[in-house]
Order: structure tokens, then sequence, then C-alpha cells
């Protein structure tokens, strides 16, 4: 949604819905204080950048969510080593690390699950997260492995009736 509307859907979520926590996955990988910036001042309670970003990159965003009292998850995609660089992130103080097997990935079977269990023991001070291929099958293995946010993204988008199926996703993680 960022790649086709910028920040006016951020900006719009945040205005009618203040008190829900906005993440706007920007997946940042340069330019890190400009355009975590831009997304805080839209409302963005929490952006991403990409874990193969530099780390300058990504103390720049740690940095400009600290100014804004805002949080920051490191987006793990493409990570072929992630036990080495969640360990790094982490002491960078970054606020979330999140596990996240691509689209196109997930079409080859690829899943985030054995990435997260493998980086669950490393992650000292920041929180862990899990993305990609999350739907109601899947649900009960996130919660085994227990990050602090299950993205919900395709399950959720391609469901016929998206209040409905947003209803049953969050019965099934809270169950």
């Amino acid at each position: 949604m960022i790649m086709r509307e910028g920040m006016v859907p951020v900006r719009m979520i945040k205005a009618s819905y203040p008190d829900v926590i906005v993440l706007a996955d920007c997946k940042i990988v340069d330019g890190g204080d400009i355009e975590s910036g831009d997304a805080f001042d839209a409302g963005a309670d929490i952006v991403t950048v990409l874990g193969v970003a530099d780390d300058a990159t990504i103390q720049a965003v740690v940095q400009t969510a600290r100014k804004h009292g805002k949080q920051v998850m490191v987006d793990m995609i493409c990570i072929d080593d992630v036990e080495k660089r969640a360990s790094q992130l982490d002491k960078m103080g970054v606020d979330y690390i999140c596990l996240h097997t691509g689209v196109d990935t997930q079409k080859t079977g690829e899943t985030p699950f054995d990435g997260l269990a493998r980086v669950m023991p490393v992650v000292k001070n920041a929180k862990a997260a899990v993305a990609g291929g999350i739907n109601l099958r899947t649900i009960p293995l996130a919660k085994k492995l227990g990050p602090e946010i299950v993205v919900c993204g395709g399950a959720l988008t391609r469901a016929a009736n998206l209040r409905a199926a947003v209803i049953e996703m969050e019965a099934a993680v809270k169950g």
C-alpha cells in the first residue's frame, strides 16, 4: 500500500484510529533518517528497515525513532545467517526483529518458522516478530515459538470478507 499510495494511508489510519498502533512497512534500505522521519511524521508508530541495509542506515532509523518516541522493526528477509544478524541488530537497539519469508519465496514452500526458532534464543533486548505465510493453519506454530508480533498479510488481504477474516485470525492468535 505504501508503494502505491505513499504515506496517505498511514495518515488516514492514524487520524481515524488514533489509539491503534500503526506499523508502516517501509522496508527502508537507504536514507534511514529521512524515510523513517516521513513515516513517523505521518503517524507511524513502528517502521520497518531491511536487515540487509547498512548498519549506518539502521542506526539512523533507530535514532530517528527515538527522537519521535517511536519504534523500529528490522525485516530479516533475504538474511542467510539470521542468528548472527539478529545478534548484531539486538546490540543496535532495534525494538523488533522480524523473521519474514517473502511472497515469492513462500511459493517454494519456505516458511519463516525455522529462522524464528533459531533467532528466539539469540535476541536479548529486542522482541521477535514473524511474517510470511501466516494463516489460520500456521498460527499454532507461531504461537508455540512465541514472537511478540505476528504479521498476517496475505491471508487477510485475499479474504472474501476482510472483517470476518480479521476477527477469526485475532481469535486464533489470542485463543
